[in-house]
């Protein structure tokens, strides 16, 4: 069976937040030292879908294997037509495009919403995600050295931006 993208429910969140605290305890896509709550997660969801952003997931099998969701990019009201993206897959199926599917929608659900531009805010080590993201268009619009502090190390930002 393959992967099917959806909206996501609520009752997706347990799956989603593994998918998360496996990053910030293992990874650094996501900069947070401490593990997220279920009602923290909820939260921040809610809010998302508060203020009319998408949050999809990729389901196969009836488990929820990947998600991603795009919100604003900074809180200006001239910033309203650019949006910054998330796109995340559970680690055991990661490369059997998951990622590909949840971005494609993403670029598609902006597009419908009239948005201006995509901005994606990738570690510099995450070199894969970086191929990734140029693979759809993205282009390098900026670094930024040692923006955040992880593992006892200073890690860059890259900023990467697709035109819609």
């Amino acid at each position: 069976m393959n992967p099917i993208i959806r909206s996501y429910q609520t009752e997706d969140c347990p799956a989603i937040l593994e998918i998360i605290n496996d990053q910030i305890l293992n990874g650094v896509a996501l900069y947070d030292y401490q593990p997220r709550t279920l009602v923290q997660q909820l939260a921040i969801f809610e809010d998302k879908l508060q203020k009319g952003f998408p949050i999809i997931v990729a389901e196969l099998n009836n488990v929820v294997i990947g998600f991603g969701y795009y919100s604003e990019f900074r809180f200006r009201e001239a910033y309203k037509f650019t949006v910054e993206h998330s796109v995340y897959a559970n680690k055991n199926h990661i490369g059997k495009g998951i990622g590909n599917m949840l971005i494609t929608e993403l670029i598609a659900l902006a597009k419908k919403q009239g948005l201006h531009t995509m901005i994606g805010v990738i570690d510099s080590e995450n070199e894969s995600s970086i191929v990734f993201h140029e693979k759809f268009g993205f282009e390098k619009a900026g670094f930024l050295k040692e923006t955040g502090f992880k593992f006892n190390r200073w890690l860059h930002s890259v900023f990467m931006q697709k035109m819609l």
